[in-house]
């Protein structure tokens, strides 16, 4: 006999557990299936084992999507301090970092435990480490998971995106929209480092230094520490920077952020004996290679105003044009996905396919670095948990 349910949740990670919690909890009889063995993968490793859950900066505007309305629904109906509630209620201690990055003081783990523990008091059955595959008849769904067939009027796709594929991210998402008909939005790597060709080798053999600046990429600018690696450039300035980022774009570095056109004409008169290097207040290698690409002499003092103007905005505006990315494997996001405009802003139901709903990642909808992307899991989840 087919067994029946009120939705099938395909999707084990931050959204689906999420939206399996909310539903069953409104007396909805839910499915939550996952290829994988275990639940909430992305949730284990995120902030080095800890975490990171959420952003008390959370607004519309630090979310990427084609539609830059389209998230304001539901992050508006389930906030950061609404996560926060439900962490406490756990008892899960948790801490503030820089930037409003919110951190368990322990394991990650204790988030994938509190969300399941949700879900059970939902009685939200579940069926992991087993494909599925599903098919819509007109007025229903069909999914055979393993050797058996279940069946529900509502589908909700929570299959995330195809970044870290080594902890089993696919891009099944994908793959369902189309056979459903629905339009994406061309996928691409995000908050992941960006590499250099040969012409930036002498930056490839800073590997290791990382310094204060604002990065910038298109209209978007962001001021963190950059990281220098043998492949190029990382450190949370970048990767934020590497969503805006396309390929043949330049990302350009302000090295010396605060700093005005005329600030080393001021320094020569103030000490004409002090040097770029010194005076530039980055690591030693990293200020040695910059003094040596603008050709500076030692002391302020030999050199004209006309060449430490010319030096200042260079330092200001340093232009790399990075050669390509590290890709899905080291992206800890993607960029695109699911169209918005194929799904109610509201419940994040298809529109032309009834009972269908997209969540999460699979959606084109991405976050800053620093728990927003998860905040968007929640509120995401929440949204479609509550129209279920």
């Amino acid at each position: 006999m087919t067994a029946r349910y009120d939705a099938i949740i395909l999707g084990a990670g931050a959204a689906g557990m999420m939206c399996a919690a909310v539903a069953g909890q409104r007396g909805r009889r839910i499915l939550l299936v996952d290829h994988a063995a275990e639940p909430g993968a992305k949730i284990v490793i995120s902030g080095g084992g800890r975490c990171n859950f959420t952003n008390t900066g959370t607004a519309p505007d630090r979310f990427l999507s084609a539609n830059p309305h389209f998230a304001k629904s539901a992050l508006g109906r389930y906030t950061p301090a609404d996560f926060i509630e439900l962490v406490e209620r756990h008892g899960i201690a948790w801490h503030e970092k820089t930037l409003g990055q919110l951190f368990c003081d322990g394991s990650a783990r204790q988030i994938v435990a509190m969300l399941m523990g949700e879900c059970e008091l939902g009685g939200v059955e579940r069926a992991f480490g087993q494909p599925a595959m599903v098919e819509h008849d007109g007025t229903g769904f069909r999914v055979a998971i393993g050797g058996r067939t279940v069946t529900a009027p509502a589908f909700v796709v929570a299959t995330g995106g195809p970044s870290i594929p080594k902890i089993g991210a696919t891009d099944v998402s994908y793959r369902l929209a189309k056979q459903f008909g629905l339009k994406l939005v061309e996928p691409r790597p995000a908050l992941v480092p960006l590499t250099l060709g040969p012409d930036e080798a002498l930056f490839r053999e800073l590997a290791g230094v990382s310094a204060t600046v604002v990065a910038q990429a298109g209209k978007a600018a962001f001021r963190e520490a950059a990281l220098f690696t043998h492949r190029g450039l990382s450190g949370p300035a970048i990767l934020q920077a590497s969503s805006y980022w396309r390929h043949g774009e330049t990302v350009a570095i302000d090295f010396t952020p605060d700093r005005d056109a005329d600030w080393l004409v001021d320094l020569k008169r103030a000490q004409p004996r002090a040097s770029l290097r010194r005076a530039l207040g980055l690591p030693d290698r990293l200020a040695d290679a910059l003094a040596g690409r603008l050709q500076i002499a030692d002391r302020l003092a030999d050199i004209p105003d006309k060449a430490l103007r010319a030096a200042s905005t260079r330092l200001g505006h340093w232009p790399f044009r990075p050669d390509g990315s590290e890709g899905y494997a080291k992206a800890e996001v993607t960029v695109g996905g699911i169209s918005t405009a194929e799904l109610s802003s509201r419940t994040m139901e298809a529109r032309r396919v009834p009972g269908l709903y997209a969540i999460g990642e699979a959606v084109d909808v991405t976050g800053w670095l620093g728990g927003y992307n998860f905040q968007w899991a929640w509120a995401s989840g929440s949204a479609t948990g509550n129209a279920l």
